[in-house]
C-alpha cells in the first residue's frame, strides 16, 4: 500500500502543468470569448473559472472521475462511463479535444507502466470506446496510488490551471493576475471538491456561454487553441 507522502507526491506530479496531459490545448471558449471583446479582463475571467468549476465540474467531470476512479481499472466500466460523456458533451470541440487529451494521456501512463490503464488503452486504440480524458484520468490516478481525494484535487488543479494559462496566452491577463484570480476562486475550489460526487444517474451541466463559445470556435479566422 503507498504511504501517504508518497501518494502525496504522485499528486503533484500528475497535477503539475509540466505532465504531459494534453489539456494545454484547450481555451474551454476563452479564446473566443476574448476575441469578441466579450471577456471583462480578470473580473469577468474570474467569474467564467467559478462557472466550469460549480456548474460544469461539481455536477458532472467531478462524477465521471469518481466513477472511473471506482472502476479500478475495468474496461468494460470505464466504457459506460466513457459513452455517457460522450453524449452528455455537446459541442464536437470539446468532445475531439477531450479525446485528443485522453489518447495522449493514457499513451504516457501505458509508456510509464501504470496499473489498471493496459486493458482500457487496448479498447481506445481498437476505436471500442472514445476515450475521454476524464475518464482516463479516473483510471490513470488509481492505478497511480492516488487517493479519490487526491484524484479530485489533481482534477480541479489542472482545469483552473488550465484556464488560467489559457488566458495568460490570449493576453486577457498577466502572470500576476492569474495568481490573483486563483486566490479569487480557491473557496469555490475548496468548496467543490469537499461535497461528495454526484451519482452517475444525475449526471448535468449548465454552461451555456461557454459551449456556444467552443462552437462558435470552429468559424475563427485564427485558432491558438482546440476549443
Amino acid at each position: 500500500m503507498m504511504t501517504e507522502p508518497l501518494s502525496t507526491l504522485r499528486l503533484l506530479q500528475h497535477a503539475d502543468s509540466f505532465f504531459p496531459s494534453g489539456a494545454v490545448a484547450f481555451s474551454y471558449g476563452l479564446e473566443t470569448l476574448q476575441a469578441e471583446s466579450r471577456l471583462a479582463g480578470a473580473a469577468g475571467l474570474e467569474c467564467f473559472v467559478r462557472e466550469q468549476l460549480v456548474h460544469r465540474w461539481r455536477t458532472f467531470d467531478w462524477g465521471i472521475l469518481a466513477s472511473a476512479w471506482s472502476a479500478d481499472g475495468d474496461p468494460t466500466r470505464l466504457a459506460e462511463y466513457d459513452r455517457l460523456t460522450e453524449c452528455m458533451t455537446l459541442p464536437a470541440e470539446l468532445r475531439a479535444g477531450s479525446k485528443r487529451a485522453g489518447a495522449a494521456l493514457l499513451t504516457v501512463h501505458t509508456e510509464l507502466g501504470t496499473a489498471g490503464v493496459e486493458a482500457f488503452a487496448a479498447a481506445v486504440e481498437r476505436g471500442d470506446t472514445p476515450g475521454h480524458l476524464t475518464v482516463v484520468q479516473g483510471c490513470a490516478w488509481r492505478g497511480a496510488g492516488m487517493t479519490l481525494e487526491q484524484s479530485a484535487l489533481a482534477s480541479v488543479h489542472s482545469l483552473v490551471t488550465a484556464m488560467l494559462g489559457a488566458a495568460v496566452r490570449l493576453s486577457v491577463i498577466g502572470h500576476l493576475s492569474a495568481q490573483r484570480v486563483r486566490l479569487a476562486v480557491e473557496a469555490d475550489l475548496q468548496a467543490v471538491v469537499s461535497v461528495p460526487p454526484p451519482d452517475i444517474d444525475d449526471l448535468h451541466s449548465y454552461t451555456p456561454e461557454a459551449d456556444i463559445a467552443v462552437m462558435r470556435h470552429q468559424h475563427a479566422h485564427s485558432r491558438l487553441f482546440s476549443s
